[in-house]
């Protein structure tokens, strides 16, 4: 019990000392010229060197998450959560798209895996005021309609690194079956008095479908489906039905649903490794949850940020053969390959020379998330996340 206190007070303590940057907001209109350059715009908050719009993007590289809002939710109702994380050094992008009563959502959904591409090209793009300040790390997030967009979004799509869902909603085409085919880490949240899209009926079922081996499931006791977002009307008329009223209120919500969504995201988009043990330790000791946690983890393995790329594999996700490409200046490696856990399943050694490439059979693995580490000696070079299909 005294090592989990630990962890626990550890990362308020770092989220305390992150919190510096101001929140700098741009609008911008993106085309998508894979579907007749369809118009994405879209609402950019991040780090700024001062607050308010269009100021200059503070120092350092940032991680992206793009948001998807609820149905018939302006993004303005987020503000709680771009508030929360923006200053934690992120930068938010919220697709303004389909926000009427007869959305498109799998329209909705290719806007958000747009808007994760589109941001990542951005850090290399001279013209762009992100130049040089996006990291190769990103995420998905959603709250209701755009919760369930975002199961399509990621659907087969191993580029974002995780996904944070709140309340989300089915959607049509369907994000429980899209669901099957998500195998990135992924955090489902629900309220457990959500009337709107009750969690039986929506959460649970696209939970239960994840193929990702790393999920975990938080249901807020006395939780309800608006307060994860501030007022918005349409979403409070709908609710204005359920009864009885949720015992939580919006501001006890939202601090709970932080306290978990902080320490995910600075593990799996900033690669802090005291984060997870602090999330984990905070679900078995919050008596404002119940959970279900199957993410087998061993943070050490996990860890994989580094931001030079010492060496390379392709393709990913793989089937029967990865193949690994590396640099010339590196000897005598050894690759090995390990599961969530940690466990070693494979391990080659490898005489390197320049323009040296190798391939790893894979063929027996069962389908899932593994990683490559690559090792000199007993030092650890660098580690990849692949996806065995």
């Amino acid at each position: 019990m005294r090592k989990s206190l630990f962890f626990v007070c550890l990362t308020v303590i770092s989220f305390a000392t992150l919190a510096q940057f101001p929140v700098g907001h741009s609008q911008i209109t993106y085309q998508d010229p894979a579907r007749s350059n369809r118009n994405i715009q879209t609402e950019i908050y991040y780090p700024g060197v001062t607050s308010g719009d269009n100021v200059a993007v503070a120092s350092g590289q940032f991680p992206i998450i793009v948001f998807g809002h609820g149905f018939v939710m302006d993004w303005d109702s987020y503000d709680n959560i771009w508030n929360a994380l923006v200053p934690l050094g992120y930068i938010m992008a919220f697709p303004t798209t389909e926000g009427g009563f007869s959305p498109d959502h799998d329209a909705f959904g290719k806007d958000i895996v747009f808007l994760i591409n589109k941001l990542k090209s951005e850090n290399t793009n001279s013209a762009s005021p992100f130049y040089q300040k996006i990291t190769n790390r990103s995420g998905a997030m959603g709250h209701s309609m755009g919760g369930g967009s975002s199961f399509l979004a990621c659907a087969g799509n191993t580029i974002p690194d995780a996904m944070i869902t709140f309340a989300a909603a089915v959607t049509t085409p369907s994000s429980v079956t899209a669901a099957a085919t998500v195998t990135i880490p992924t955090l489902v949240i629900s309220g457990s008095e959500d009337c709107t899209a009750p969690p039986a009926s929506h959460q649970v079922l696209m939970y239960n479908a994840l193929a990702s081996p790393c999920k975990v499931y938080i249901s807020i006791n006395g939780g309800c489906h608006c307060y994860f977002a501030n007022y918005n009307l349409y979403c409070t008329l709908g609710e204005s039905f359920c009864l009885p009223v949720p015992p939580l209120s919006r501001a006890g919500q939202q601090t709970t649903t932080m306290n978990f969504v902080k320490p995910y995201l600075d593990f799996f988009l900033k690669g802090n490794t005291a984060s997870w043990y602090s999330f984990v330790d905070s679900l078995g000791l919050s008596s404002n949850i119940t959970y279900i946690n199957n993410c087998p983890i061993n943070p050490t393995v996990m860890n994989e940020l580094s931001q030079q790329t010492i060496f390379g594999i392709y393709p990913n996700p793989a089937n029967d053969i990865l193949n690994v490409s590396l640099p010339g200046e590196i000897k005598d490696v050894t690759v090995q390959i390990t599961d969530l856990s940690g466990r070693i399943l494979f391990s080659k050694e490898i005489q390197c020379s320049h323009g040296t490439h190798t391939n790893v059979v894979i063929r027996e693995l069962k389908p899932g998330m593994y990683f490559a580490t690559m090792k000199q000696g007993t030092a650890t070079l660098q580690t990849r996340r692949f996806i065995k299909e």
